[in-house]
């Protein structure tokens, strides 16, 4: 939330149960809060305060709530941001997240979570930016392939690397930042690749 602050979003909202609600407010200045207890009240809140992009997965757990909350996040029409639990929770059902992506979204797997949602991660013979052209077809998301050489491939076949990554990004919370990044420059109207692209 701070990463999307920082980089420009004019409104942004954690949304949180109840039991976090004052944690959150106590920690975040010129972010709101909002407790979202039960799905219908999370799907009312995604397009509320003007929100037109949402970010998923740092901090919600791995499980049938963030499941849930992924996929109506997706049919909301907000350009979207996968990260974290949000592309774990798809791990055994990769197709499901796939088939309910349509347009304006962004998936931002390190390693671990490309090989779950994808399989094969590394392939003798195959480049990463190959790789990475072939998950972004497949699910027909912007696909940001972190690590030292991160791609950012988009589903049209464009590809962009970014080779120069200083070893502290390796730090637990650096993707989250990314991901805000990323959904702040898509609530601003930037494309999703070009979005990506600028986050990374």
């Amino acid at each position: 939330a701070s990463g999307a602050l920082r980089a420009g979003a004019g409104v942004v909202t954690v949304s949180c149960p109840a039991s976090a609600l004052l944690v959150h407010a106590c920690h975040l200045t010129a972010i709101m809060v909002q407790a979202c207890e039960s799905l219908d009240e999370f799907k009312q809140f995604l397009p509320g305060r003007k929100h037109n992009a949402v970010v998923i997965g740092p901090g919600n757990g791995i499980g049938e709530r963030t499941r849930e909350r992924v996929l109506a996040a997706l049919e909301s029409g907000l350009a979207c941001v996968l990260d974290a639990d949000a592309l774990g929770c798809f791990s055994d059902s990769p197709q499901v997240l796939f088939d309910a992506i349509d347009r304006n979204c962004i998936l931002t797997p390190h390693e671990g979570e490309f090989d779950r949602l994808f399989g094969g991660a590394t392939q003798d013979g195959v480049s990463k930016t190959e790789i990475a052209r072939s998950a972004a077809d497949q699910s027909g998301a912007v696909v940001i392939y972190k690590g030292a050489d991160t791609v950012i491939a988009a589903p049209d076949g464009r590809v962009a690397i970014n080779h120069n990554a200083p070893a502290w990004l390796s730090t637990a919370g650096s993707g989250d930042v990314l991901a805000g990044f990323a959904g702040s420059l898509l609530a601003q109207g930037m494309p999703a690749f070009e979005a990506a692209c600028t986050a990374v």
